[in-house]
């Protein structure tokens, strides 16, 4: 792909894995079969990303083939503040587009690159409350392709330990903005009553949180449930764990979007979370699954505990949330949606 080629620029300007960086990855490959898309940044995405080199940056104020300008389509601070030099200061042909995910009042300085933007996405209702701009709300999807309920089962010594155990399974960094804590808690509360079940925790804990988990452990210790509730760390493919855990839990005390709840119901498993991020946006509340109030222990154990004690209606949620995850978050169904936002900016500039 030339430069010439290149209709939409998504830079990824993060070397750390996140919730934004697993967007690009996922969306890029798909845009690219429409629109000539690609990513700039620090070479840390895989090869199936489209890539340009940050050389390509002297090639803007070049028209592309097909369009008056290129978009620049930002997801973080860095992103937006890097487009509008580009199209301000060294007038380069752009036009400007940020996704927001944000969930709480942003910065004045955030506010100042916003309104400075072409046009604004907001992953979920929530996310567009929150901005003082118009936008167009589009939530995340997922790709089947890789979460679904048929597949690898989870290997290995500890998937062998596990065998016969029914398990309720939590996915996230361990620390307190995850609520790890309330899972725990949620947990320690009911396992007690509930021999045949297991708890599972997938997740790195960084340095600055190992004294929250080493809380938990305690915790979990004292209990007499250390060899029920288990953390496991980060594991290399999530996917296969989806499939293999009984019910998920999200609890987060607050998200920016969040998309392991989706990844859990395209698996065929049904799901309780909080109702932070987008969560009460992509669950039918009693049909695929339950959302409680952020940080509520007691509310967390309630609704958990049906799905603990009822096979039927576990799979009967589970097939629920199989089927609305299908018909209403696949990831073509994202990529056409940003699509028409793109289609909408370049008709700026034939009105222009």
């Amino acid at each position: 792909m030339t430069i010439r080629d290149v209709e939409v620029i998504a830079p990824n300007f993060k070397r750390r894995l996140s919730g934004v960086t697993s967007t690009i990855v996922q969306l890029l490959p798909l845009q690219a079969l429409d629109i000539g898309i690609a990513t700039m940044g620090p070479d840390v995405l895989p090869n199936s990303v489209p890539r340009l080199g940050y050389g390509a940056l002297l090639a803007l104020w070049q028209r592309p083939a097909r369009h008056r300008r290129r978009i620049w389509h930002a997801r973080r601070n860095t992103e937006m503040l890097a487009g509008v030099i580009l199209r301000d200061i060294l007038r380069m042909k752009l036009r400007l587009l940020f996704t927001s995910a944000a969930q709480r009042r942003h910065t004045a300085w955030t506010r100042f690159l916003i309104r400075r933007m072409d046009a604004v996405i907001a992953t979920s209702e929530r996310s567009a409350a929150f901005l003082d701009v118009p936008a167009t709300v589009i939530l995340h999807s997922i790709d089947l392709d890789r979460f679904g309920p048929d597949g690898p089962q989870p290997a290995g010594r500890i998937p062998a330990a596990l065998e016969g155990r029914q398990i309720v399974g939590c996915a996230g960094r361990i620390r307190h903005q995850k609520g790890t804590d309330v899972f725990v808690d949620a947990m320690v509360a009911l396992l007690p009553s509930r021999p045949g079940w297991t708890a599972v925790m997938t997740g790195r804990t960084t340095a600055e949180h190992s004294a929250f988990e080493a809380g938990l452990r305690d915790r979990i210790e004292k209990a007499g449930l250390a060899d029920r509730i288990r953390f496991l760390g980060e594991v290399d493919d999530v996917a296969p764990w989806f499939r293999r855990f009984d019910l998920y839990v999200a609890p987060p005390r607050n998200e920016g979007f969040g998309l392991t709840p989706l990844e859990a119901m395209a698996s065929g498993t049904p799901v309780v979370a909080s109702d932070a991020g987008a969560f009460a946006e992509m669950i039918l509340d009693g049909t695929t699954g339950r959302v409680v109030p952020a940080g509520d222990v007691a509310a967390l154990a309630a609704a958990i505990a049906p799905y603990l004690d009822d096979d039927e209606l576990r799979q009967r949620t589970g097939q629920a949330a199989l089927a609305h995850v299908r018909a209403a978050f696949p990831l073509a169904r994202e990529a056409e949606q940003i699509g028409a936002v793109y289609r909408s900016l370049w008709a700026m500039d034939d009105r222009d």
